[in-house]
């Protein structure tokens, strides 16, 4: 059983953890195809963050037995971590494993059998975040690189604490370590991923902090691009800002979950900052870094969410020089403290407040995006999509198509913006 293919759900974390997993395989002797392609061994890695993508995970497990009905399937991630036996119970599951354990899955294969088992720790126990190595990262021209993991915070509508445990810290070593492999191996951009980015560091020993990290790479040039994952309001310091401002090697770009524009809200999420706060962040950076992209989370239909709390918060979105929203209609998830909350909203409801977010994001996109017509921007050159044509993303986060050869692909050109085509930027090799 040789052939195996693996498909992710979730966060760039998760798609980290999957990089890993196909490396570590492959230099065992697996081969590793196509997740629609036949294997002898399919390796699901769940997301739980909301009961939708629980759902999700038992549809590529029923896809996969469907597929290959003799094949193993082996479940792993974050719904595996909180509910193991309802993974175990489904028809063709032979091995579920935690997230600790996944890192040790090359070994854990070779000893799998016929009978279902169940490979998962108390994370809750987890003091220490082990270094994941990285040398390729499959299918990209930009990698991740996992600094932390676990989170403190406890949202109340978030499983993430009881599924990846408490903030743990990658040793700033090995994390910088990583970002040179990266750059040794050829890739341009760095992504530094966390469950709690803007946590790194408090849990080690002398206590450190993401800004301390950031200055290294900024000094020594370790990587061309590197550009952060999400950062909580409450951890986007005046340092930070400032530091920001003037550096050339970290991106011009945030994002930074909002949730909620109404306080009362944030309150019944356990959110620890206030809108006042949020606006004070964002207009800082907004003034400090120029032409900065910033994107934020938000939840639409939160329990108790009345259309006054939600129309306050329409505005307070509205209000922000923010470039795109990422939008999750409410869903209960069982475990978590807002799935028992009073006030549920119907889901008609929950889903029209969605829509209107999502229209707002694209109205603050466009405008975002047409404020860089004529304009020039560095471009990082992704692929070759036909017609003569490369597709790739700029420092600030926007898509850019231009005229060019295969060859360019994984440079970093500058492009002057011409207009918008197939709904991305578009614009001429300068």
């Amino acid at each position: 059983m040789r052939r195996i293919a693996i498909t992710t759900l979730g966060c760039k974390t998760n798609q980290f953890e999957s990089a890993a997993m196909a490396e570590a395989l492959g230099r065992d002797g697996f081969q590793v195809v196509p997740f629609e392609d036949a294997a002898d061994i399919y390796v699901i890695n769940t997301c739980t963050v909301t009961a939708r993508t629980d759902a999700e995970s038992r549809r590529l497990i029923r896809r996969a037995r469907k597929r290959q009905p003799e094949a193993k399937i082996v479940v792993t991630g974050c719904y595996a971590q909180v509910a193991p036996e309802e993974l175990k119970g489904m028809d063709g599951v032979h091995l579920v494993i935690g997230n600790t354990e996944k890192k040790g899955i090359a070994g854990l294969l070779k000893e799998i059998g016929e009978k279902p088992r169940v490979l998962v720790s108390d994370i809750s126990l987890e003091e220490r975040a082990g270094g994941v190595a990285l040398e390729t990262f499959t299918e990209h021209t930009r990698a991740f690189l996992q600094m932390q993991t676990g989170c403190d915070a406890f949202c109340s509508y978030c499983i993430v604490p009881y599924a990846r445990g408490r903030s743990r810290s990658i040793p700033p070593e090995e994390v910088l370590e990583g970002i040179r492999i990266f750059a040794q191996k050829g890739f341009k951009e760095v992504v530094l991923t966390g469950i709690h980015l803007g946590g790194y560091g408090l849990d080690l020993d002398p206590r450190r902090q993401l800004l301390d990290l950031l200055e290294i790479v900024e000094k020594e040039r370790l990587v061309q691009r590197l550009r952060l994952g999400s950062v909580e309001p409450t951890e986007i310091t005046p340092s930070l800002v400032r530091f920001l401002a003037t550096a050339k090697i970290i991106c011009p770009h945030l994002h930074i979950p909002l949730q909620s524009g109404h306080d009362q809200v944030l309150a019944r999420m356990n959110r620890h900052y206030t809108t006042e706060l949020f606006r004070e962040v964002i207009e800082e950076l907004a003034a400090a870094v120029p032409d900065i992209c910033i994107g934020c989370d938000m939840i639409a239909g939160f329990p108790g969410e009345s259309d006054r709390e939600f129309e306050a918060s329409y505005g307070f979105i509205e209000s922000l020089p923010i470039a795109y929203l990422h939008v999750f209609p409410f869903s209960p998830r069982p475990g978590t403290p807002a799935a028992t909350m009073p006030g549920q909203v119907s889901s008609n409801l929950v889903h029209e407040r969605a829509a209107a977010l999502r229209r707002l994001s694209d109205q603050k996109k466009r405008a975002y995006h047409g404020s860089f017509i004529g304009r020039e921007l560095k471009v990082l050159v992704q692929e070759k999509i036909g017609d003569g044509m490369l597709k790739g993303l700029s420092r600030n986060y926007i898509q850019v198509m231009v005229p060019g050869e295969a060859s360019m692909v994984n440079e970093e050109i500058v492009v002057r913006i011409t207009g918008t085509c197939r709904g991305v930027l578009c614009g001429e090799l300068v």
